[in-house]
C-alpha cells in the first residue's frame, strides 16, 4: 500500500498534495509548506517524495575551525546522507540566507548524492552546472550562481528552515517546481484516497469548463455539483 501511494505522490504536483492534506484533515488551514518562489533544475522531472536528510551549510566566510575538523564533518555529512530510510532527499539550509553565494549543488555533488541513493535536493541556497546535473536528481534551490565560495558543512541532522518551512531529519517531504511541504505523520495511507477524491471533484468543474457550450448557467450547475461532492 505504501509503495502505491508513494508512486502516486511522484505523479502529482505539490499543490495537489497540499489540497489533499486538507481533504484528509477535513478543513482548510494546512500550513507546513514553503513560502515564496523557488528555482528548479528540472521543472519537467516531476515531484520529489522522500524522507529528509538534513544539514546546514555556509559559504561566504571560510570556516573558523581547524581544517581536519571541517574535513571530518564533511565525511560525516556524506555518511548521514547515505543512511536513513528511503526514499530520501537532501534538505539543506544555507545559513547565508538571501546573501548565499556558495553553490553546494553542482555536477559533482549532485552525482555523489544520487549515487548514495538520494532522489534530489531541496535548499534555500545555490545551484550551478545547469545542463550537467544528472538526470533523475532534481535540485530545488533559492538561486543559481557561479562560485562554490567557502562552502562547508556546519550542522548535520538538525532541524532546518528553507523558504520558511521547518523540516526535521526524517520528515516526509513532497517537493517540485512550486515548492515543498511536509506530509504529517500518519497521513500517507489516507492521501491516496484523498487525492482520488480531489481529482474526481475537480473534474466536475474542469470537464464542464472545457465544453464548447460552457456558459454561466453550466458553470452554476457544475459548481453546485462540485460543492456537494467535496463536502
Amino acid at each position: 500500500m505504501e509503495e502505491a501511494v508513494l508512486a502516486l505522490l511522484r505523479r502529482v504536483d505539490t499543490p495537489t498534495v497540499c489540497n489533499a492534506i486538507e481533504v484528509v484533515e477535513g478543513r482548510r488551514g494546512f500550513a507546513r509548506f514553503t513560502r515564496g518562489s523557488v528555482m528548479c533544475s528540472a521543472p519537467a522531472a516531476g515531484a520529489l517524495i522522500g524522507h529528509a536528510r538534513t544539514a546546514r551549510i555556509a559559504a561566504i566566510e571560510p570556516p573558523a575551525e581547524a581544517p581536519e575538523i571541517v574535513r571530518a564533518r564533511r565525511m560525516e555529512y556524506y555518511r548521514h546522507m547515505a543512511g536513513g530510510p528511503r526514499p530520501a532527499l537532501a534538505v539543506i539550509e544555507d545559513l547565508d540566507g538571501a546573501d548565499a553565494i556558495g553553490a553546494f549543488w553542482g555536477e559533482i555533488n549532485t552525482t555523489v548524492h544520487q549515487g548514495l541513493g538520494l532522489s534530489g535536493a531541496l535548499t534555500n541556497g545555490v545551484m550551478r552546472d545547469l545542463g550537467d546535473l544528472p538526470d533523475g536528481f532534481p535540485v530545488i534551490a533559492g538561486s543559481v550562481g557561479v562560485s562554490h565560495g567557502f562552502v562547508h558543512v556546519c550542522e548535520i541532522g538538525t532541524p532546518v528552515t528553507v523558504f520558511g518551512l521547518t523540516v526535521a531529519d526524517g520528515d516526509l517531504v513532497h517537493a517540485d517546481r512550486h515548492g515543498a511541504l511536509v506530509i504529517p505523520d500518519g497521513y500517507l495511507e489516507a492521501l491516496g484516497d484523498a487525492i482520488g477524491k480531489l481529482m474526481e471533484t475537480e473534474a466536475i468543474v474542469l470537464s464542464a469548463a472545457r465544453r464548447p457550450d460552457f456558459d454561466f448557467e453550466a458553470f452554476e450547475r457544475a459548481w453546485a455539483a462540485f460543492e456537494r461532492a467535496r463536502t
